[in-house]
C-alpha cells in the first residue's frame, strides 16, 4: 500500500468530544479538539463561547499587565542606582536577574495551569500576587525610612561622597517586592497567550495566527504607554507615584480578565504533565535491552482499543506521527510477553513516547533564542545608561527620560504589526500556501538574523558617543541611539511571535500553557546569561590589561561598552548559523513510511502544520 492511500484507510481516528471520525491528512495533527467548558463547568457552546470576542478580554489583560511590569522593569536600573545606591554592574545584574526570574517562574505557572487550576484561575490568583508586589514597591519608594539617604551616585568619585548601599530591612523589603512581582508576572504571562489561543478551534488556524499578531500588538501598546507616559511620571513625579500607577493598571487588567468570564472556553486541566514524560524515560531505561519490532502494530497503543484502555491513566494527544528519531525511547512501548497488564512506569503508548520526542525535538529551537534575549537584556540595562550619558533635551525645558527610548520600536510596531498581518501574510500565503504567510521557523530565523545588526548599530553608536565625550566633552543627541532599538523591535516582532506560534502548534494536547512558559523561559536564560557575561567579561578583561575591565566602572565614559556590544554581535551571528542547522534538523522529520507501518503520516503534512 502506498503512503497516500494509507492515509485515508489507516490514519482515521476519533474526536473524543463527539465520536466523529477525523482524517489525519486533513487536520492538523497537533489537535483534535479538547473538551472545554464554560465558567460553570458545563460543556462550552461554540455559538456563545470562544472566538475573538472572548480573546479580546485576555488581550486587555495582556496590555495592562505588560504596561505595569514594563514601567517597573525598563526603568528599574535607574531606581536601583539612584535610590538604592547599588553600583552599575551590580544594578544591571539585579535588573537582568529580576527579569530572568519572571520568565523562569513562567514554568511554574504553565505547570499549575495545565495540571491543576486551568489558565483562568492561575491568571487570577497570581495576578493578585503581582499586584501586591507593585503596591509594596510603591510603599517603599514613598517612605524615606525604607530607603538609603539621598546621594548622587554618579558624582561620588569627584566629590568624595560615599553613597550607602541599601542593606538590612531596606534590601529585604526591596527584594521581597521584586520577588512578588516576579512570581505573579511569571505565572500570569504564559497563561495569557495560552488562554487566548484556547478560544479558537483547530479549523480556525487563520484566526489563530491573527490572534498571535494581535497579542503582540497589545504587548506593543502596553510597552509604548509604559515607556512614555509611565516612565515620564516616574521621572518627574517620583518612583512611588510610578509604581502606584503600575498597581492601578494591573488592577484594571484583572477587572478586564474577569469581565470575560461568561464567554470564555476553559480547557480542563489534566493530571501532572510531567509524570507521563518521566514514565517514558523510566520505561525506556528498564527495557533498554529489548528490540523494538519493525511492525509498529505490535507495540502498545498501536490501535484504538489500546489507546482507550490507556486513556484513563494517560490523557495525552491523539494519533501522533510515529518517527524513528530517538529510537531508544520506542522501547518504552514494548509489552512484556505473558503479562496481561503492566504498570504505566514500565509500558507507555506510542503517542506518549511521541510526545516526549516532540519535546526533545523543539529544545534546540528553544536554545537558539537564548542569545537573542541576551541582546534584549542589554537594551533594558546598558542602553538605558547610554541614554543617560547623552543630550536628552528636546527643548530648553523638555527632556526625554532615557528609559523612554525603548518606546521607539513599539511606536513603529503599532503600524508594522497590522501591516504584517493584513498585507504581508495574505501576499506570502499566495506563494507558500501557509496560513501564517511564512512558517514559524522561517519567521524565527529572520528575526535572529536581524538581531545581529542591532548590536552592530549599538557598538558603532557607543564608539561615536564615547569618542565625542572623551575628546571634546560633547554629549551627542539621544536620538543617535534610535537605530539599535528600531532594528531589534523588528527582530522581536518576527522571533517572539514566531516562537509562540511554533510552540503552541506542537502535538502536545493539554500542555499549551507549559509550552508558552517554555518560550518565556528563553527570556529567563537570556537575561541570566547576560549577568554571567557581564561578570565573566569584567574578570577576563581586567586580567588582560592594566586598567579595569570593560564594564567595571560606574561611568560608561571610562568603560568599553562598544567592545562588549561587538562581542554580542559576533555571538548573535554564530547563533543564527547554529539555528539554520537546528531548524533544518527539525524540519527533516523522518516518518515510518513503509506499508507495514500504518501509523505513518506524510512528512509534508507534518511539516506544513508544525513548522
Amino acid at each position: 500500500m502506498d503512503l497516500e492511500s494509507g492515509k485515508s484507510d489507516q490514519n482515521t481516528f476519533y474526536n473524543k468530544q463527539n465520536n466523529t471520525p477525523v482524517s489525519a491528512g486533513n487536520e492538523n495533527p497537533a489537535s483534535t479538539e479538547e473538551i472545554s467548558s464554560d465558567w460553570r463547568g458545563r460543556p462550552s457552546n461554540p455559538n456563545k463561547h470562544g472566538g475573538m470576542r472572548a480573546a479580546i478580554f485576555v488581550l486587555g489583560l495582556q496590555a495592562c499587565e505588560i504596561m505595569g511590569i514594563a514601567a517597573v522593569g525598563n526603568n528599574l536600573i535607574t531606581y536601583v542606582i539612584n535610590e538604592m545606591h547599588f553600583p552599575l554592574s551590580k544594578a544591571a545584574n539585579i535588573v537582568t536577574n529580576f527579569i530572568g526570574t519572571i520568565f523562569l517562574f513562567s514554568l511554574i505557572g504553565g505547570h499549575i495551569a495545565d495540571s491543576h487550576l486551568g489558565s483562568f484561575w492561575t491568571m487570577l490568583i497570581f495576578g493578585f500576587i503581582e499586584l501586591s508586589g507593585f503596591i509594596l514597591l510603591s510603599i517603599q519608594a514613598h517612605i524615606p525610612g525604607l530607603k538609603p539617604l539621598k546621594c548622587n551616585m554618579l558624582a561620588q568619585e569627584s566629590t568624595g561622597e560615599i553613597c550607602q548601599e541599601a542593606k538590612g530591612i531596606q534590601a529585604t523589603i526591596f527584594f521581597l517586592a521584586l520577588s512578588l512581582v516576579a512570581l505573579g508576572s511569571g505565572c500570569v504571562k504564559p497563561n495569557m497567550i495560552a488562554h487566548g489561543a484556547d478560544q479558537f478551534t483547530s479549523n480556525q488556524s487563520t484566526q489563530l495566527s491573527t490572534y498571535f499578531n494581535a497579542a503582540y500588538f497589545a504587548f506593543s501598546i502596553g510597552e509604548l504607554i509604559a515607556l512614555t507616559v509611565l516612565v515620564w511620571i516616574q521621572t518627574h513625579s517620583g518612583m512611588d507615584i510610578g509604581f502606584g500607577i503600575s498597581a492601578i493598571v494591573m488592577a484594571m487588567g484583572l477587572i478586564c480578565l474577569v469581565s470575560g468570564t461568561l464567554v470564555y472556553k476553559n480547557k480542563r486541566p489534566r493530571r501532572s504533565i510531567f509524570i507521563p514524560i518521566i514514565q517514558v524515560f523510566v520505561a525506556a531505561f528498564l527495557k533498554r535491552k529489548k528490540e523494538c519490532p519493525l511492525d509498529m502494530k505490535m507495540v502498545h497503543g498501536s490501535n484504538q482499543q489500546q489507546q482507550q484502555q490507556h486513556y484513563s491513566s494517560y490523557n495525552g494527544s491523539d494519533n501522533l506521527t510515529h518517527t524513528q528519531r530517538f529510537r531508544f525511547l520506542n522501547n518504552a512501548c514494548i509489552p512484556t510477553e505473558g503479562t496481561n497488564k503492566e504498570s504505566p512506569w514500565r509500558l507507555c503508548t506510542i503517542n506518549q513516547v511521541q510526545e516526549v520526542k516532540t519535546l526533545i525535538s523543539v529544545l534546540p529551537i528553544f536554545a537558539c533564542t537564548i542569545i537573542f534575549n541576551t541582546i534584549l537584556a542589554q537594551l533594558q540595562t546598558f542602553s538605558v545608561q547610554q541614554g543617560s550619558q547623552m543630550n536628552t533635551n528636546l527643548t530648553h525645558s523638555l527632556t526625554i527620560p532615557p528609559a523612554s527610548l525603548q518606546a521607539i520600536p513599539y511606536l513603529l510596531l503599532l503600524f508594522l504589526v497590522p501591516l504584517y498581518d493584513t498585507v504581508f501574510v495574505p501576499f506570502a500565503r499566495r506563494f507558500t500556501g501557509h496560513t501564517s504567510g511564512i512558517t514559524p521557523l522561517h519567521r524565527i530565523g529572520a528575526g535572529l538574523f536581524i538581531s545581529t545588526f542591532s548590536m552592530v548599530a549599538a557598538a558603532l553608536m557607543e564608539r561615536h558617543r564615547r569618542e565625542n565625550y572623551v575628546r571634546n566633552h560633547n554629549k551627542i543627541n539621544i536620538f543617535y541611539i534610535t537605530p539599535q532599538y528600531l532594528i531589534f523591535g523588528v527582530s522581536e516582532m518576527l522571533t517572539a511571535v514566531g516562537l509562540i506560534e511554533f510552540f503552541y502548534k506542537q502535538s502536545l494536547k493539554g500542555m499549551q500553557s507549559f509550552l508558552m512558559a517554555m518560550t518565556y523561559c528563553s527570556y529567563s536564560f537570556g537575561f541570566y546569561l547576560s549577568s554571567v557575561l557581564v561578570t565573566l567579561i569584567n574578570k577576563i578583561t581586567s586580567k588582560s590589561s592594566s586598567n579595569h575591565g570593560w564594564l567595571s566602572h560606574n561611568d560608561l565614559n571610562q568603560d568599553r561598552l562598544d567592545l562588549f556590544y561587538w562581542l554580542l554581535a559576533i555571538l548573535s551571528f554564530l547563533n543564527f548559523v547554529n539555528y539554520l542547522f537546528c531548524a533544518t534538523w527539525y524540519s527533516h522529520n523522518p516518518s515510518n513510511n513503509s506499508s507495514s507501518q500504518p501509523h505513518a503520516i506524510s512528512p509534508q503534512v507534518f511539516n506544513d502544520d508544525q513548522s
